[in-house]
């Protein structure tokens, strides 16, 4: 029963609802008990040859009421405890989901989205059955159950009573068994749920490089295999279920037994009347419910308090970046001052950065170049906070970063990054996502500066075309584009494209950097790149290798020192120039 004490703060914060919920049923409990007591006075006054047609229609009169009255009671209770059970639900889920937006990469590093989205499905719906259908048979089980008991031991007979409860503490000891054996199961179960549920996710998006490498029928069997270790998992729960109905039957079947064995040697002793046997053997059938409930019960919060445990370790998982109190709301704007003397992202003991430092004046350019692992990227996810934890400081507009809250910083930056996203929406609706109220002409003004609204306008449906799940249905430089105009749009103090030109042709990426030249005067630009021609008209380059700084300044500077940058410029001139069919002479 410990995920009663895991959500008691939710039924304090309900309290209105459950105390008038359980109230009700405590109402329709006990309502109950008047059809069996109905039936041992009449069948009482048939054996007396007593009854007539008034005192018939009388209990029948009586018997009717109370069967509307427990009718309108239980819809009443449904509503306050369900409705109740549904806004933990929706509560949880909220929480849950904020809580996902909060956490930094390394915590997504570390967890597959399947297993995430399982957490915020199946768990969240064993919770709910645990603070619904779980409570319900708690209450219903021991108040019908007690209530039953209490009747038949003050009105009937105490010691056929106490005869018919003889068997109830073995059935105690076998469910409390069983319950602790379906914890275990069902948690196991949950896990492998979460796997399938994460190969599903990971299969459909993929499924271009699948089809591309013909790996259908292996990505099938992968499946198979997963899905039969669920149906496995289950199943060993299922057994455990399965025990819970067939002991409590036999459990209740010896009651039964023991009751007609017993109450027939009084009623021939003339200790009880034949109306009171039949009377008592009703209500010992009114004992069934609560005891199979009181199983369902076992199931009910066993699943919830797997459930609640998994869902808790991720709310529990303690915030990386936090804001420190009394951090600065305004956006900054103004130069950014980068000294980095050390930076090991978590669990690593090399060092990412070394002796990174520059200062780049506001409305200036910064290109930043270096072989793939330098750490060019680590730059940026500094910037915006995305990790802490570093030696040394960042500051922006003469103030730390770290005092800024991250809202405004990051609202003042705009962000392209390597991997570019795009939700399964229009075009429009991908382009103006920081902002869905801006009109089709701002819009169209981040697509031109983008250089892609050709490309949109050649689309059958232009600016609604749909682009799917991940912007599928587009081209590498499209999506590239449309990630940049989506930046364009937030008109960002600061614009990082994080290799974000890779994948257009050289004319194409003049003619962006050209239009950023023009619409983003007085605002600052970092661009990280492999190909340096994206940077050579940059205010300040720097050449990181190894995380560490080892060239800076201008693209003529640079070239003079005849070091790392000149020489892969010039290769890579050499290589255009191969490309357009020239000579290494030429």
């Amino acid at each position: 029963m410990r995920v009663f004490g895991y959500l008691m703060w939710f039924f304090k914060q309900e309290k209105k609802a459950y105390i008038v919920g359980i109230g009700l049923l405590l109402i329709v409990a006990m309502l109950q008990l008047i059809p069996p007591w109905l039936i041992g006075v009449v069948v009482d006054s048939i054996d007396m040859g007593s009854l007539n047609g008034q005192d018939l229609a009388k209990w029948m009169g009586i018997l009717a009421l109370s069967a509307l009255a427990i009718y309108v009671l239980q819809y009443l209770w449904r509503v306050m405890i369900f409705g109740s059970a549904v806004k933990l639900s929706r509560q949880m889920r909220e929480r849950l989901y904020a809580h996902f937006t909060q956490m930094s990469p390394q915590f997504y590093q570390k967890r597959r989205v399947g297993d995430l989205m399982a957490h915020a499905t199946n768990d969240l719906s064993a919770i709910q059955q645990a603070a619904g259908a779980g409570v319900l048979t708690l209450v219903d089980s021991l108040a019908t159950g007690l209530f039953v008991i209490a009747t038949i031991a003050i009105m009937i007979d105490a010691k056929l009573t106490f005869i018919a409860l003889i068997p109830m503490p073995l059935m105690a000891l076998l469910t409390n068994y069983y319950g602790t054996l379906l914890h275990k199961r069902f948690g196991v179960a949950q896990a492998a749920f979460s796997d399938l549920n994460d190969k599903t996710q990971e299969s459909i998006s993929g499924i271009k490089v699948i089809k591309t490498f013909g790996q259908e029928k292996e990505d099938v069997e992968s499946f198979r295999e997963l899905s039969s270790d669920v149906v496995a998992k289950n199943v060993a729960v299922a057994r455990i279920d399965s025990l819970f109905d067939p002991t409590i039957s036999f459990i209740v079947g010896s009651s039964f037994f023991l009751s007609i064995v017993f109450g027939g040697r009084m009623v021939i002793a003339e200790e009880l009347s034949i109306g009171q046997l039949i009377s008592f053997t009703t209500y010992l059938g009114l004992l069934v419910w609560p005891m199979l409930a009181f199983g369902w019960l076992f199931n009910i919060v066993e699943r919830g308090r797997a459930s609640y445990e998994r869902v808790s370790q991720l709310l529990n998982h303690p915030v990386d970046i936090k804001e420190k109190t009394g951090a600065v709301d305004a956006q900054p704007s103004g130069d950014l001052e980068v000294d980095i003397i050390d930076f090991k992202f978590p669990n690593d003991e090399a060092s990412a950065l070394q002796d990174v430092s520059f200062i780049l004046k506001r409305g200036d350019t910064l290109g930043i170049v270096g072989r793939t692992g330098a750490g060019k990227t680590t730059i940026l996810k500094l910037l915006m906070r995305e990790f802490d934890g570093y030696d040394g400081q960042i500051l922006f507009d003469q103030r730390s970063i770290n005092e800024y809250k991250l809202k405004a910083l990051r609202g003042s930056i705009g962000y392209v990054p390597q991997d570019h996203f795009l939700f399964s929406a229009s075009i429009r609706e991908n382009v103006a996502f920081t902002d869905p109220s801006v009109s089709q002409s701002v819009v169209e003004l981040s697509t031109k500066s983008a250089h892609v609204q050709e490309d949109i306008l050649g689309f059958r449906n232009g600016y609604d075309t749909v682009v799917g799940e991940r912007g599928v249905s587009l081209s590498g430089g499209q999506k590239q584009r449309i990630s940049i105009a989506r930046a364009l749009l937030m008109d960002p103090e600061v614009l990082l494209l994080d290799d974000s030109l890779s994948a257009v042709d050289a004319k194409t990426e003049e003619a962006i950097l050209s239009s950023l030249k023009e619409t983003r005067e007085g605002k600052t630009t970092i661009i990280t790149s492999h190909r340096l021609s994206a940077v050579q008209h940059a205010d300040l380059i720097i050449v990181l290798d190894e995380g560490k700084l080892v060239e800076k300044g201008t693209h003529e500077e640079l070239m003079e020192k005849q070091d790392w940058y000149y020489r892969m410029y010039v290769r890579q001139q050499l290589e255009v120039l191969v490309e357009r069919g020239g000579t290494r002479h030429d």
